[in-house]
C-alpha cells in the first residue's frame, strides 16, 4: 500500500484490542492507548501518503459525534447510537471512488465482509501492524543510508589574511 490517493479506514478500538502494545496500555489508561495508536497511524500516513481515518466507537456516549484533524489524521467519534462498524460502512459509501483504493482495517470478520461488499479492500489488525513495522524499518534504513552532511568549515572557505584577522579579534586584539 503506497498510493497517495488511497484511503485507509481504521477501526480504532479494534486495533487497540488486537495490538499487544496498545492492549497493555489500555489496561492502565485507554487515552494513552488511543494516543499511541494515533501517533503510529500518523507516522504510517506520513510514510505511505494515504489518507487515514480513525473511527472510535462512541455509540453508548450521548452526543452528535465528532470529527476532527490531528497530525493530518481524520479522527471520527461516532454519533450516539451509531457503532464504529456502521460509521465505517457509511464512510465506505461516501469515499469509494474510481482511481483510488479504499482499505478497511479491522479484525471484525462481519465488518470485513461488509466493507468488501462495498468495494473496499480488507486488512486485518495484524496485517496493518506488520505493515507499520515494515515501514518503520524502511525509514530507519533510509536514515542510515543517507551520507553524513559535510561540515562547512570556515578554514576551507576564507583566506589566510581574513583567518588571521578573525583570530586576532578572538584573542581581543584589533
Amino acid at each position: 500500500m503506497n498510493r497517495r490517493d488511497d484511503v485507509l479506514l481504521v477501526d480504532g478500538y479494534n486495533m487497540i484490542g488486537a495490538w499487544p502494545e496498545l492492549e497493555r496500555l489500555k489496561e492502565h489508561d485507554l487515552e494513552d492507548a488511543r494516543d499511541r495508536l494515533l501517533d503510529m497511524l500518523a507516522d504510517y500516513q506520513g510514510f505511505t501518503g494515504m489518507q487515514v481515518y480513525v473511527i472510535f466507537d462512541a455509540h453508548q456516549v450521548p452526543g452528535l459525534g465528532k470529527t476532527y484533524k490531528r497530525n493530518k489524521l481524520t479522527i471520527v467519534y461516532t454519533k450516539e447510537k451509531e457503532t464504529a462498524d456502521e460509521c465505517i460502512e457509511r464512510l465506505c459509501n461516501e469515499l469509494i471512488a474510481r482511481r483510488r483504493n479504499l482499505y478497511v482495517a479491522t479484525s471484525d470478520l462481519v465488518e470485513q465482509h461488509v466493507a468488501f461488499g462495498k468495494g473496499a479492500l480488507r486488512i486485518s489488525a495484524r496485517e496493518l501492524l506488520i505493515d507499520i513495522g515494515q515501514n518503520r524499518k524502511e525509514i530507519e534504513q533510509t536514515i542510515k543510508e543517507e551520507k553524513p552532511v559535510k561540515r562547512n568549515s570556515l578554514d576551507q572557505n576564507i583566506s589566510l589574511d581574513v583567518w588571521s584577522k578573525l583570530e586576532r579579534m578572538r584573542r581581543g586584539g584589533k
